[in-house]
């Protein structure tokens, strides 16, 4: 690998070394990638998205990629012919993961972000934090003559951040993804809330609880919102959930022929998961790992997993079982290999476990897509 050397002013190399640490890079590492975007034609800047009059022109359409996490949503949308022109995620090594894959370095805190300074977009996405809303103090507003719509009773939440920007920018659909308990959240005031307020906003709303099985070999469950402004959509959109597939693919697709001794477990974790199962088993209870072979569909991945695995392990002839490799819960999320990982294992374990599962969002997508498809040039803002 060559080298170069250069001399900088004390001031820009403190500069550099503080936005190094604050996005986990070396100098050394941050120069290199400043340098390979400037010789690939890039934008200058790590945290703007290069958004050029001809990369516009080529889209099919805009959108923006809200809790971002790794990225997942926005494989799916840039699939389907979309241009991201703006990102935001506030975990670093989320941000950093993102940056190795999309050239960019995303936004932090949605709540440090104006939605004007946000740029015009066709579809807004974002796989958000569920969080309770308080209805309290509503009567109190009332009484007061002051504003309690839906709206209201969000603040504070992340999913207000979302309702402010769809309220300003007006996209023309959008796509939200969570857990499927979230229907049942806080005795259902939580979905509540959430389609109360995305309906006074004005928007058609459609929902459906999706199992991932059909796509990846993992169960599953999450929950898709998807609305369309009713400014643009004067009837009833011709939207309509996909149908999964009917063959459903085994971890035998997803499994390394070859994977390091480091990720079969100790004797000492094994027996403890095992005695911990019996335990359980003898209360009654359906706590305890999880074994596959090949020919299995895997349990949920979860952002736990970095802790033991157990929720996942696979059977290894005359040994103990082994966890999953990073690179294997990238492709059990759906993640094709080209998909980089720079970051420790610890890390990708809540990376992959936080993730969506790419190809269930591709046919949310293409659907949202193919209802919108007619109004994106026309009403292109």
């Amino acid at each position: 690998m060559s080298q170069i050397h250069i001399k900088l002013d004390d001031k820009i190399h403190r500069q550099l070394r503080h936005i190094a640490k604050e996005n986990n890079y070396s100098v050394q590492e941050l120069v290199s990638k400043y340098l390979m975007l400037i010789a690939e034609d890039t934008s200058l800047s790590l945290f703007h998205a290069k958004t050029t009059g001809t990369d516009l022109e080529c889209a099919r359409f805009t959108f923006i990629d809200l809790f971002a996490g790794i990225g997942g949503i926005r494989l799916a949308y840039q699939a389907h012919g979309g241009k991201c022109v703006f990102s935001s995620e506030r975990d670093r090594w989320c941000q950093k993961t993102y940056f190795e894959n999309f050239g960019e370095m995303p936004h932090g805190d949605i709540n440090d972000i104006s939605p004007r300074d946000i740029p015009d977009h066709d579809i807004l996405t974002a796989g958000f934090p569920c969080q309770p809303f308080s209805i309290a103090g509503v009567s109190k507003k009332k009484s007061l003559g002051r504003a309690h719509g839906f709206k209201d009773e969000t603040q504070g939440t992340l999913f207000f951040r979302i309702a402010d920007i769809l309220d300003i920018k007006r996209p023309k659909a959008f796509m939200l993804e969570n857990v499927k308990n979230l229907k049942g959240h806080d005795g259902g005031n939580t979905f509540r809330v959430i389609e109360g307020t995305l309906r006074e906003l004005g928007y058609t709303i459609f929902s459906e609880v999706l199992d991932a099985s059909k796509y990846v070999p993992q169960h599953r469950e999450r929950l898709f919102i998807v609305g369309f402004d009713q400014r643009v959509f004067v009837n009833t959109p011709d939207f309509r959930f996909p149908k999964s597939p009917k063959k459903t693919p085994t971890l035998k697709a997803v499994l390394q022929k070859k994977v390091d001794k480091k990720y079969v477990l100790s004797d000492k974790l094994w027996n403890y998961l095992v005695g911990y199962a019996e335990k359980h088993r003898m209360k009654g209870n359906g706590f305890g790992y999880g074994l596959f072979d090949e020919n299995s569909v895997a349990r949920t991945l979860s952002a736990r997993y970095y802790k033991d695995g157990s929720e996942i392990l696979i059977k290894v002839p005359n040994s103990n079982p082994r966890r999953l490799t990073p690179r294997e819960c990238a492709r059990l999320m759906g993640f094709k290999d080209t998909f980089k990982i720079p970051v420790s294992d610890t890390q990708a374990y809540k990376q992959f476990g936080n993730s969506v599962a790419v190809p269930v969002v591709e046919a949310v997508a293409a659907e949202l897509v193919r209802t919108c498809l007619p109004f994106f040039r026309a009403g292109t803002k």
